[in-house]
């Protein structure tokens, strides 16, 4: 059986204080090709040192409502994956109900 490789690509530009203007991401498996976006999370587990890294960016251009809207979502998501690898349902019902309080803190049902 041969292996299938897919590559994940990311640019970045910066302006002169290395702040991000623009991110784009391609992704060869999922014919996603120079995708714009304006905020990403990235997190990658060491397996030699066991921890995670991480790499947060986002653009001038990423508004505080979407900011919000962002987190949650990618909690939300995390909530699931957690669940899926672990299948640790007391724990992840926690967390979606930490995602829930959080939606009604941001205030997020108004902004639909």
């Amino acid at each position: 059986m041969s292996e299938k490789k897919g590559d994940i690509i990311i640019n970045v530009e910066t302006n002169e204080n290395k702040i991000p203007q623009k991110i784009k991401w391609t992704a060869t498996e999922a014919n996603i090709d120079n995708k714009e976006c304006k905020a990403m999370f990235l997190a990658l587990w060491d397996k030699e040192d066991k921890h995670a890294l991480r790499m947060d960016l986002w653009t001038g251009e990423m508004m505080v409502d979407e900011m919000k809207m962002f987190f949650y979502q990618t909690l939300v998501t995390m909530a699931d994956n957690f669940q899926k690898a672990t299948n640790e349902t007391a724990i992840v019902e926690d967390l979606r109900d930490y995602c829930a309080h959080f939606a009604e803190k941001m205030k997020l049902d108004q902004m639909k």
